[in-house]
């Protein structure tokens, strides 16, 4: 094997944090909340992160904060860098059901996506870094984020000004991922998760009779063919080589098995890797749905929320993580993504701001397969706790290696 790629061997020094990981992860995700307000959770962070050589910034719009350590050596000359490093820590509304001993104590929540991990074991990295504060060549500013399950907490932290308190230069991001093999990184260059946008339509038209539908202006139909229309625009419209997922989910309609309806509502998910595919996308919702409304005499008010950007990965950055991983993992410690995937993370956000990667983190718990293991956001989901060492290790390989030669 290669000699390690930075100066400290963080292996150890993950496996020296891996209790304490493993204790703030459990009394995180025996209480799990949900959204931009995470009180609970943050009071547990910071009382980790107690006693340490930090400064800590809150945000002022979610229970988010910021902590920030500034090595010995990062006033050392003008060219002293700073890396962000984000652990997210809200949870979904989901009611658990693994049995674990430290299962969730909170009807209706569950830490379903790792959260509870990413967050203890950032904090795990933030304790190994402090202990060799003196060595670091730089900054390191470690980001504690709630709101990543749709509520854009990653934008309201920046819009509280947060990640201006100490600009960083490349920022990173892990997640747990339990259908990859435990200890195993995942990732890719380029776009590695979709934008996600919410679209919204009521087709309205003229209810009545059901008998006498020749009086009404049917809405259902209408919306039925304004589905039909919009799969057809992805199938031959959208390139194969830059895609998109257009998924109607919802319609709701009616009140009677005899009753015409004045309007329908549809709801759905637009998915796409690219801006230039996202506008046509959503341009052709906007057409689709008002001149098919239209054509039948009916109207159609259309609107899409926006969620989060296309998760971009600057190559360097990955290139970074797929070397370490082999370092931390041995020479199978990274795999290759063939392809993006369409879910969504607004660490999205960060990386518009940041050249930077996000990479996954296989948890798949000793002896399962992870090919049919309870996957992210199933209620059985659950994680290979000793894994933790190793995301620890990697939090720390990426802030040692980046302050050391930047992405040279």
């Amino acid at each position: 094997m290669n000699a390690p790629l930075t100066r400290n061997d963080w292996r150890a020094a993950g496996v020296t944090q891996l209790d304490d990981t493993i204790t703030l992860r459990r009394a995180i995700h025996a209480e799990p909340e949900i959204g931009l307000h995470c009180p609970r959770t943050t009071s547990k962070l910071k009382a980790a992160l107690a006693g340490l050589p930090l400064e800590i910034h809150d945000s002022t719009s979610t229970t988010g904060f910021i902590a920030i350590l500034r090595g010995g050596r990062s006033g050392a000359g003008d060219n002293a860098r700073t890396v962000l490093l984000r652990g997210d820590m809200d949870a979904l509304p989901l009611s658990e059901d693994t049995g674990l001993p430290f299962a969730s104590t909170i009807p209706g929540a569950m830490h379903a996506c790792g959260h509870d991990a990413h967050s203890a074991m950032l904090a795990g990295a933030a304790r190994a870094l402090c202990a060799r504060k003196e060595e670091l060549p730089g900054t390191v500013v470690f980001m504690f984020q709630p709101g990543e399950e749709g509520h854009h907490g990653a934008r309201w932290m920046i819009d509280d000004g947060l990640l201006n308190v100490a600009r960083a230069d490349a920022a990173f991001a892990l997640h747990i991922f339990p259908n990859a093999p435990a200890g195993v990184f995942v990732g890719r260059e380029g776009p590695l998760l979709a934008s996600t946008d919410t679209l919204i339509a009521t087709i309205r038209g003229k209810g009545g009779h059901a008998a006498m539908p020749h009086d009404c202006i049917d809405p259902i139909p209408v919306a039925c063919e304004i589905v039909t229309a919009l799969q057809s625009f992805v199938a031959r419209r959208i390139p194969v080589s830059d895609p998109a997922v257009l998924t109607i989910t919802q319609i709701h309609a009616g009140s009677s098995h005899n009753i015409i309806p004045d309007e329908v509502k549809l709801m759905g998910t637009l998915r796409t890797l690219s801006d230039a595919t996202r506008e046509k996308a959503r341009a052709a919702f906007h057409q689709i749905a008002g001149n098919i409304a239209a054509a039948h005499g009916c109207e159609a008010d259309t609107r899409i929320e926006e969620g989060y950007p296309v998760t971009f990965c600057d190559p360097r950055a990955t290139a970074m993580i797929r070397e370490l991983s082999q370092d931390i993992s041995g020479e199978r410690g990274w795999t290759t993504m063939p392809a993006p995937m369409m879910g969504g993370e607004d660490f999205s956000y960060v990386l518009r701001e940041v050249p930077g990667a996000m990479a996954f983190m296989g948890v798949a718990p000793e002896g399962s397969d992870p090919r049919t293991n309870p996957p992210l956001h199933n209620v059985k989901m659950t994680i290979e706790e000793q894994v933790m060492a190793r995301g620890v290790a990697m939090h720390c390989a990426l802030a040692d290696r980046f302050l050391s030669r930047g992405f040279d």
